[in-house]
């Protein structure tokens, strides 16, 4: 090496240490913030907040921050440390306690979880996040009552709160052991068939500790035929984040009913108050009839949004349908308006579904329905739906079908 090069260097090292020297610990947090979320290079992250600290120990949001990357390292006991060394020298700090509930949650360690969080709404009893923190952790574990009580509570003073509304929708499913519900739809033809049809529904629910399987028993009266169709449902909790749907069904009345229906999904709880769903749909008419769909959905303030897809492949083609949701909540979780934007038909619809295997489920057609969902005393559900859809059910002749349905829910 050259003298004039080992100079250069010697220069440059100088120049840098006296430029580390001369920062604060302000300066070195920003640089690490960086490093964490611009650039993902938790290492550095970690180095350059460890460096802010020797600037200023009592930097708590510098220490909470160095919690969180540990974290997210799954390093956790040094992130449960520094979490500790914060709550033990000043225990009314807020995002502490989020942090460190959150870190001993993604640990599988909710009874932990759960402590912290009510320590920290101890000191912060109005905090919306620890809140929401504590239903999720009692949700977790199998507390249901005690969550659907937490999280109406929250709803109740924020009611366009986003990601208390997504929680509340999966903790009022839990929230009681058992559930009946019937429905009735009434629907008439102005063209397509001359007769009315008649769909009436009876199910039960049962919460389990693997999650809620429901058997149902379904009536129609189609073609002035008479038919009956049992269903079990399943639910199974996989994991924080994801849920399973089972579906089976069969019938001994064909042509009123597919002979046999199943159908799988799995469901994954995002984040930003998101969810997603991917799956598949098997129908038996005779010839078999594979459905596959997926569906992404949002909380957003006191709304639901959610637009699925249906694809049939058939004859060398693939049949598309699209539905996109709305919900406008006008209380709790059972307490909303909802508008439904359809084109083709969804297996999901009872209404539907012997006309998925007929030659007008290829054809276009287009569907508008309107619902409105209220509970009463948190026991008793009602709801009532009316939808207009327009069917292509013969290549360039259109006809118009009305419905009306009612139901009820009973949990106990």
């Amino acid at each position: 090496m050259s003298l004039k090069l080992s100079i250069s260097l010697f220069v440059i090292f100088l120049c840098n240490s006296f430029s580390s020297l001369a920062q604060n610990a302000e300066e070195f947090f920003s640089q690490a913030r960086a490093a964490a979320f611009e650039q993902k290079q938790y290492p550095l992250a970690i180095q350059l907040a460890k460096a802010a600290l020797q600037k200023s120990p009592n930097y708590y949001d510098i220490r909470i921050f160095l919690g969180r990357i540990y974290a997210w390292e799954k390093q956790v006991d040094s992130a449960r440390r520094e979490f500790d060394l914060v709550l033990q020298q000043k225990a009314d700090i807020e995002d502490a306690y989020v942090a460190y509930a959150n870190l001993e949650f993604w640990n599988d360690n909710s009874e932990r979880a759960l402590f912290l969080s009510n320590q920290g709404l101890g000191y912060f009893p109005s905090s919306v996040e620890l809140a929401i923190l504590k239903a999720k952790f009692l949700n977790d574990l199998k507390k249901w009552s005690d969550a659907d009580q937490v999280i109406s509570e929250v709803l109740a003073k924020y009611p366009k709160q986003a990601d208390a509304r997504a929680l509340a929708t999966r903790i009022r499913e839990n929230s009681s052991a058992n559930r009946i519900g019937v429905n009735y739809t009434f629907v008439s033809f102005d063209k397509q068939f001359d007769d009315p049809w008649y769909l009436t529904s009876l199910d039960y629910a049962r919460q389990t500790s693997i999650g809620s399987i429901i058997g149902r028993i379904n009536y129609a009266n189609r073609f002035n035929e008479n038919g009956v169709q049992f269903e079990v449902d399943a639910y199974p909790r996989l994991s924080n984040t994801f849920m399973a749907y089972v579906s089976g069904g069969y019938s001994p009345n064909l042509g009123v009913f597919p002979q046999s229906r199943s159908g799988f999904s799995l469901y994954a709880n995002l984040p930003k108050s998101m969810e997603a769903e991917v799956g598949f749909r098997y129908l038996r008419f005779g010839d078999n009839t594979w459905i596959y769909t997926a569906s992404l959905g949002k909380y957003v303030k006191s709304f639901w949004f959610n637009l699925r897809t249906y694809l049939t492949p058939s004859s060398g083609q693939v049949s598309q349908s699209f539905a996109f949701t709305t919900r406008y909540y006008v209380g709790g979780t059972d307490d909303f308006l909802s508008l439904v934007l359809s084109t083709g038909l969804s297996p999901d619809d009872q209404r539907n579904i012997v006309l998925i295997n007929a030659s007008a489920y290829k054809l276009q057609s287009t569907g508008l329905t309107l619902g409105y969902r209220r509970s009463i005393n948190s026991f008793h559900i009602i709801n009532f739906k009316a939808s207009w859809t327009n069917q292509e059910y013969r290549k360039d002749t259109r006809g118009n079908a009305f419905e009306l349905g009612v139901g009820y829910i009973r949990r106990f």
